[in-house]
C-alpha cells in the first residue's frame, strides 16, 4: 500500500534496491584485505643514505652485533660461517640464533641461515622460506641441509620468515652555492661545485612472513608496516655510529625514505 503511494521515481528506486537485494552471495565483492590470507605478508622500506655500501653492508652483516642495536633482540650469535668469498676472501655469517622478545618470559628463539652477495645483498631465511638470490652470487655458502638436519626450517610461531636488503651504490654531485635555491637550480649545468663526489647508498629492505597461528597474523596487522620502517631507522642509526667511531661524519643521516606495506596474493 505504501509501495503505490510513491512518485514513480520512489517506485523505481524500491524496485532497484529490492534487486539488489536479490543478488547472489558469491557475487559480492569486498575491498578490504582478508587478515586471515593464506598467503605471506609483504613489509618494505627504504633508505637513501650518504655512506659507501661498503660500510652499510658490514653492519648490516654483523649479525652477532644485532642485539646491541635493534630493539627487542636480546640475543644475537653466530653459529655457522660460509666459505671464504672467491673475490673478497672473506668469510659471511650463514647460520645465526636471535632471540626476540620483551623480557625472559616473553620472547622466541629464532635460528636464521643466511646468504649474503658482499657489498651488495644479505637475506635471512626461517622456516619454509627459500633464498630468492642467484646461487651463482652465494656459491661461498654451503648447501643448506635438509629439514631433518636444518635448525634454521624448524617451526616457531613463524612458517614463514625472510629478510632481504639490497644495497645500491652510486657517486652524488653537490650542486654549487649558486644553484642550491629552488629559483636557482636550473643553473647546475652552468657551474660546477668546488666540492668532491660523495659516496651514497639506496638501501632497500623486504620482509616477508607468515604466522603459523593466522590468528597472531590479524592481531598483528596494525603493527606491522612499523616493523620495516624501524628496523630500518635502527641500523641507519648503527651505521652512523660505527663511522663516528672511525673519526668520519657520523650525523650525515638519512637523505630520503619510504616505506609500504602489502599483502602478497
Amino acid at each position: 500500500m505504501a509501495t503505490k503511494c510513491l512518485a514513480p521515481s520512489s517506485r523505481s528506486l524500491v524496485h532497484s534496491v529490492r534487486n539488489i537485494r536479490r543478488i547472489p552471495q558469491q557475487q559480492r565483492r569486498t575491498f578490504l584485505p582478508n587478515p586471515f590470507g593464506s598467503g605471506p605478508q609483504t613489509l618494505t622500506a627504504s633508505r637513501t643514505l650518504d655512506y659507501s655500501h661498503e660500510t652499510i653492508f658490514d653492519v648490516i652483516s654483523d649479525v652477532s652485533s644485532y642485539s646491541s642495536f635493534i630493539p627487542y633482540c636480546q640475543t644475537s650469535t653466530v653459529t655457522k660461517s660460509s666459505n671464504p668469498d672467491p673475490d673478497t676472501k672473506k668469510t659471511y655469517p650463514e647460520e645465526a640464533s636471535l632471540t626476540i622478545g620483551f623480557d625472559s618470559a616473553v620472547a622466541e628463539k629464532f635460528h636464521s641461515r643466511i646468504y649474503t652477495i658482499p657489498g651488495t645483498s644479505i637475506e635471512a631465511l626461517s622456516g619454509a622460506a627459500e633464498s630468492s638470490l642467484p646461487a651463482s652470487k652465494t656459491s661461498h655458502h654451503n648447501p643448506r641441509p635438509d629439514t631433518a638436519s636444518d635448525p634454521t626450517r624448524s617451526k616457531s610461531v613463524l612458517t614463514h620468515l625472510s629478510t632481504l636488503w639490497t644495497l645500491k651504490p652510486f657517486r652524488y654531485k653537490p650542486p654549487p652555492e649558486s644553484a642550491k635555491e629552488p629559483g636557482t637550480q636550473h643553473m647546475n649545468h652552468q657551474e660546477t661545485s668546488d666540492l668532491p663526489g660523495q659516496d651514497r647508498t639506496d638501501v632497500s629492505l623486504k620482509i616477508e612472513y607468515q604466522f603459523a597461528n593466522p590468528v597472531y597474523g590479524a592481531m598483528s596487522a596494525a603493527a606491522a608496516p612499523k616493523v620495516a620502517e624501524k628496523m630500518i631507522e635502527a641500523f641507519e642509526r648503527r651505521v652512523k655510529e660505527v663511522v663516528a667511531s672511525r673519526g668520519g661524519a657520523g650525523e650525515r643521516g638519512k637523505v630520503g625514505g619510504s616505506n609500504s606495506i602489502a599483502q602478497k596474493e
